[in-house]
């Protein structure tokens, strides 16, 4: 589907020179007056300052305006990076003539670098200037947001509530430091449903746990994740209400945007040559699902073993071995790499060859299969491989 922009959304983008050379790094989103906004965030106890202000404005007023910079995260840096990101969205204020409280600051970058406050000045004008409410703005700001993003990425979805055409669209940055836990990853999804600031935000809240917090590259959570999402109110429907049939319609279609946006994370993975799907299934409790699911996706050995496509399922067994999680019987553990047995009932399966193995496992799309036999429990668990490119990048990202 292309991009839809949202009625009562206006987007701005320009380069302000806060780290890039030669691009964007600067947004501006304008809501509608009246917008409601949700917002879900990092639990890294050195949340970045940004983050600590946006929490702190968004249980006063619906936002205004939401400010986005790129290549710097202003996290770890104390009372002065606080002062900072509150100058900025004073500026921001003053221009929209609002209340810095209607002002949500957002970074992502480089951490422990003071945020570049006159950078801010000098580029908010250009800013406001480029504020559009089309398909064009959206694309640029995806690309403006990035880091060590290669690609964009953006999705639009359309939703039928009760005869009433909504839509929703979303951009999300990140591929490195990824284990959100909400929630460098941020995402900023908007819609023109009519959708008051509870029920919005437990829709976010449910979305956001089957899809942003299933995902993981490296096992590192950022300082500075969060997911934004603005309800505008502009389409001609009543509003959606929790437990309703629209609730749960509109449920489905904002869960799968999300999902799109967090899988194009992990397929953007910094040095990813690998798609990887881990299904847990049987486990005591949902958490024991995900203890085991984390465990496999984090480990260095299985993401360089899937990296030079070796079935090396061996690495695979340690680590549901080593999960965190009180019960696990041995006897009862299947383990399939792209639908091939190669462990069944805690025992190598009899069918199973090296050469099968190296079949199954060459594809850049790989679906682990993990289920432990006690209960009908189920989680899916998104990943990528750990690659040379991976650490070049990450040995590089200062230089």
């Amino acid at each position: 589907m292309p991009v839809l922009p949202v009625n009562g959304i206006r987007i701005g983008s320009t380069a302000a020179g806060i780290r890039y050379k030669g691009r964007d790094d600067l947004v501006v989103i304008e809501c509608k007056s009246g917008t409601s906004c949700a917002a879900v965030f990092t639990r890294n106890r050195f949340s970045a300052a940004p983050v600590q202000i946006a929490k702190k404005h968004l249980g006063q007023v619906s936002p205004r305006a939401l400010l986005i910079n790129s290549g710097n995260a202003n996290a770890g840096t104390g009372e002065q990076g606080l002062l900072n990101a509150t100058q900025c969205c004073q500026m921001l204020a003053d221009s929209l003539g609002c209340d810095v409280s209607e002002i949500l600051p957002y970074s992502t970058g480089v951490i422990g670098q003071q945020l570049p406050v006159q950078a801010f000045k000098k580029a908010l004008p250009s800013c406001l200037h480029n504020l559009r409410a089309d398909a064009d703005a959206w694309e640029r700001a995806s690309k403006t947001i990035m880091t060590t993003d290669t690609v964009p990425k953006l999705f639009s979805r359309k939703v039928d509530i009760a005869g009433c055409e909504v839509t929703i669209t979303g951009m999300s940055k990140g591929a490195g430091m990824i284990r959100p836990n909400m929630a460098t990853m941020l995402a900023y999804i908007a819609t023109d449903a009519v959708i008051d600031q509870p029920v919005l935000q437990s829709l976010l809240n449910e979305a956001t746990r089957v899809s942003f917090n299933r995902i993981t590259v490296d096992g590192d959570t950022s300082t500075n994740d969060a997911c934004t999402l603005l309800a505008t109110g502009t389409a001609k429907m009543a509003a959606i209400t929790e437990n309703s049939k629209e609730y749960q319609q509109f449920a489905s279609v904002l869960t799968a945007l999300m999902q799109d946006l967090a899988q194009a994370i992990i397929r953007d993975a910094e040095g990813a040559t690998k798609f990887i799907t881990i299904n847990v299934s049987g486990g005591e409790s949902e958490d024991d699902c995900l203890a085991v699911g984390y465990t496999v996706a984090e480990s260095p050995l299985v993401k360089t073993a899937l990296f030079a496509s070796d079935p090396n399922w061996g690495r695979i067994l340690a680590a549901v071995g080593r999960a965190p999680v009180n019960k696990l019987d041995i006897s009862q553990v299947n383990i399939r790499l792209n639908a091939l047995p190669i462990v069944t009932a805690g025992e190598p399966d009899p069918s199973y060859t090296e050469e099968a193995g190296q079949n199954a496992v060459a594809s850049s799309d790989v679906i682990v299969d993990i289920e432990l036999g006690a209960s009908d429990e189920m989680v899916t668990i998104w990943t990528s491989d750990l690659s040379h490119e991976y650490v070049r990048i990450n040995a590089e990202y200062r230089t």
